[in-house]
């Protein structure tokens, strides 16, 4: 976390510089000669993931209100006293890491943090900072806020998920049916539309194709074996195939549209693995034994093939998935 250090006072800058000492990450940023602190913090507001102000909270309310636009991808701001004897997370605790940032730096200087977030004062789990860390992608912001009011009002959530669980936080609790759940974590479709779905990134997509494949013919291929197999696209981890494809225009846009990353494979790599079964046609067009199933399988680190090959006219998929397991992480840091 690329961190600014802002104060106004000879107290406040002897602070700063003490604490900038502690921090790897963070700079001093200094005052121009006649520059208001709005104009410092505005000016540094898109270069940094967060800001440690030593000053009064009002002076710090009134620079950054202009600023403001999305709690997902605002900084975080922290408020320090010139004693350094409280540290406030102001904005973006969560997500932003402003919760954790005024728990380091209090830590640092033998100051309480101050947090006024209510999952954290109730000592429940931060859904969104839980789903970051887990790599699932939450659902709608409605539906997360929803969920995480549920949550304080309850004081706990009832879970689903087709996942392995090592560990929940205290306050999420496993239950066998969906239909008995606050929430869900799969990568399934057709479990409802009423209920919110985190949906795991723990899919990955094999892909071999012919020579100048167009875009859409990948892009169909795919809906086409997800939607048979009620998956959901949201999961989709990454792309895998053969290194000989990695010019393979078609296949790069539909990465590139969907930001997933492609892991390429060599087919000395690939003839390695074994109890697959054979592509003759593979073996004569590229070297390898197949495409879209080992490169899967190579990916996703596992044996486990939700589909096996799929043809088109011009593509092949199939699906494997990553080991993926849930844990009480997010809960875990919070009480660090």
């Amino acid at each position: 976390m690329k961190i600014g250090i802002i104060a106004i006072t000879r107290g406040g800058r002897e602070l700063g510089a003490r604490l900038g000492a502690l921090l790897s990450d963070a700079t001093i940023l200094e005052k121009g000669e006649g520059e208001k602190v709005a104009d410092t913090i505005a000016a540094n507001w898109q270069h940094y993931d967060g800001f440690i102000c030593i000053m009064a909270t009002g002076i710090v309310v009134r620079a950054i209100a202009p600023l403001l636009g999305d709690k997902l991808t605002d900084p975080c701001v922290v408020v320090l006293d010139e004693k350094g004897s409280h540290a406030i997370s102001l904005l973006s605790g969560h997500v932003g890491g402003g919760n954790a940032l005024a728990r380091k730096v209090a830590g640092l200087l033998g100051g309480t943090p101050v947090i006024t977030t209510a999952s954290d004062t109730l000592e429940l789990v931060a859904l969104d900072l839980w789903a970051k860390e887990q790599d699932l992608l939450a659902p709608s912001r409605e539906k997360l806020t929803a969920l995480s009011t549920l949550l304080v009002n309850k004081g706990e959530l009832s879970l689903y998920t087709d996942v392995h669980v090592s560990s929940l936080p205290t306050a999420l609790k496993q239950v066998n049916d969906s239909l008995k759940a606050d929430f869900v974590v799969s990568h399934f479709t057709g479990i409802g539309q009423t209920i919110p779905i985190f949906r795991p990134r723990d899919l990955v997509v094999g892909i071999g194709c012919n020579r100048g494949t167009p875009l859409v013919e990948f892009d169909d291929a795919i809906n086409e074996l997800f939607n048979e197999l009620q998956l959901s696209r949201a999961s989709i981890r990454n792309l895998a195939s053969i290194d000989k494809k990695n010019d393979e225009v078609g296949l790069l846009q539909l990465a590139e549209d969907n930001c997933w990353q492609i892991d390429f494979f060599d087919s000395t790599t690939i003839n390695r693995l074994t109890n697959l079964e054979i592509s003759f046609a593979a073996l004569k067009a590229v070297g390898a034994i197949g495409v879209a199933e080992p490169t899967a399988l190579l990916s996703a680190q596992s044996n486990h093939l939700l589909s096996r090959k799929r043809k088109w006219k011009n593509v092949t998929m199939a699906v494997a998935q990553v080991p993926f397991t849930l844990s009480a992480q997010a809960q875990d840091q919070s009480k660090t």
